[in-house]
């Protein structure tokens, strides 16, 4: 009845029809004192994401990787039902769209769920996939694994993004802001440890990820010079394309 309830109270926080919420400060909800402390743990991540010395690198980046796309997977589909069409008309994350490329490197443009549900779709392709991800004693893994890895991290990267860009409050209504946090410092703090997401692709959340992750690992902000995510004025004004 709980879940009901709260469900309810998220779906009269949707965005508007047009995509667009309604002021900045309320976009930045996810930055509130009162919200970044939320936790389901206090454990330091940095400790928890080191290669450890008896693992293969590869092993661990599977294993890790795997993780992650089940969990932020799981963590989407909590808010799922308030990411549609008319709500999300493209994946937008602050003042960055993303696009989809198909297999034939085509850009296709498409809403949050589309994209979504392509980025989910072709990781659990690859997951699966025992000439990519072996799970059977001698098999190895390709000389692409590491740039494959990178491009699933990027793909999730903006999933999770995009659950705290537009849909933060349906996040907090449903009482699950504590897991989001949890999940974003250790995706990002694993992410860094192992080079595998570009400083400008993660530049549209450093404001995020210097309050969530400096006290947890001591990252700081990988801004570039393009300013991307610094909120700064006229900043909406400008929509960049990946």
């Amino acid at each position: 009845m709980k879940c009901m309830d709260l469900k309810r109270s998220a779906r009269k926080s949707k965005a508007k029809p047009n995509g667009k919420k309604p002021a900045a400060e309320e976009r930045k909800a996810y930055l509130e004192p009162e919200h970044t402390k939320a936790r389901i743990t206090d454990f330091q991540f940095k400790e928890l994401v080191v290669l450890p010395r008896e693992i293969d690198l590869n092993e661990w980046l599977a294993s890790n990787t795997t993780t992650f796309f089940h969990h932020i997977n799981l963590q989407y589909s909590t808010i799922s039902e308030f990411c549609t069409g008319e709500t999300c008309q493209t994946m937008a994350v602050c003042n960055t769209q993303y696009y989809w490329y198909d297999e034939r490197g085509k850009k296709v443009k498409c809403t949050a769920p589309q994209y979504v549900d392509f980025v989910m779709s072709s990781v659990q392709k690859l997951v699966t996939d025992e000439d990519v991800f072996p799970t059977k004693y001698g098999r190895e893994f390709p000389s692409s694994f590491e740039s494959l890895v990178r491009k699933i991290c990027r793909h999730l990267f903006h999933v999770l993004a995009h659950i705290y860009w537009a849909h933060f409050k349906e996040t907090l209504a449903l009482e699950l802001h504590g897991h989001l946090n949890t999940l974003y410092i250790h995706f990002i703090l694993f992410a860094r440890e192992f080079n595998l997401l570009d400083p400008k692709e993660t530049a549209v959340m450093d404001d995020l990820t210097e309050v969530l992750c400096s006290g947890a690992g001591g990252v700081h902000s990988g801004a570039g010079g393009d300013g991307a995510g610094s909120g700064g004025p006229g900043a909406q004004n400008h929509v960049k394309e990946r």
